[in-house]
């Protein structure tokens, strides 16, 4: 079944033409690595599929239903309350951790679910220690960011995206901010929820990690899906020169 279809989607900052007409429909349970050198476009796609950037132009549908309504001049008109909606049910985590500094990490989790959600405290305490308890982090839910390792500020990170139960899962590139040490402990939380059968779309440069756990290769070049297919076809056999020079350079990763 169908979860996500994009047509057309495309995206300008200024002069920059940063997404040329992305189409892309995602299967439920699949796990999509976008590949591709840096501003080819890859975060900016993510952003806009969970609408932290509003498209330029193109649809995109959640589930079958079409998202915004066409304005006057053609364009998509999106209202914020369906956004937050969308937020809900696409959740995003990102390179930089974005956790709040003045709250703990059980704070941090809880957060979405009290603003959003508007659930009571204590339900809300008991899904974020849940939570936590799955990345690993049980007993550092009353730590601060700044007494955790980069490794754990990300895991929180996960653990409040999946507090909100969301339908797909967006991971925009969420070790390379890390120390090559503490790669490998984010790595195995996307591994185990990979496990579980859920959808997601992840932007790495792990290739050899991509390798093992995606279903789908996206390979994007200058805003547009250059070569997609199973990692074996686009890892080990890709059928396009831009992809093979850029597999060439990152080539210490193994299969």
């Amino acid at each position: 079944m169908t979860i996500l279809r994009v047509s057309g989607l495309t995206k300008r900052f200024g002069a920059t033409e940063v997404l040329r007409g992305i189409d892309l429909e995602v299967a439920r349970g699949e796990r999509i690595a976008i590949l591709g050198a840096s501003g080819s476009g890859k975060s900016t796609l993510l952003r806009c599929l969970n609408f932290m950037e509003r498209p330029g132009g193109g649809t995109i549908a959640l589930d079958g239903q079409m998202l915004g309504r066409e304005g006057r001049a053609g364009e998509r008109i999106y209202r914020e309350n369906e956004l937050i909606q969308v937020r809900q049910r696409v959740g995003m985590v990102f390179q930089q951790f974005n956790l709040f500094p003045h709250m703990t990490a059980i704070g941090n989790v809880m957060e979405g679910l009290r603003t959003v959600r508007g659930m009571p405290k204590p339900e809300a305490e008991a899904r974020a220690r849940k939570e936590l308890a799955r990345v690993g982090l049980a007993e550092k839910a009353d730590t601060y960011p700044a007494h955790l390792s980069g490794g754990q500020k990300q895991r929180v990170a996960i653990a409040r995206a999946l507090a909100m139960d969301p339908e797909m899962l967006l991971f925009d590139e969420p070790t390379s901010a890390l120390d090559p040490e503490l790669v490998g402990e984010v790595l195995a939380v996307i591994l185990a929820l990979a496990e579980e059968g859920r959808t997601m779309l992840l932007v790495t440069h792990e290739l050899g990690f991509a390798y093992h756990v995606a279903t789908r290769i996206i390979f994007l070049a200058d805003g547009a899906i250059h070569e997609q297919g199973t990692p074996d076809e686009v890892l080990k056999n890709p059928k396009k020169e831009r992809t093979r020079a850029f597999l060439a350079s990152h080539r210490q990763f193994s299969f």
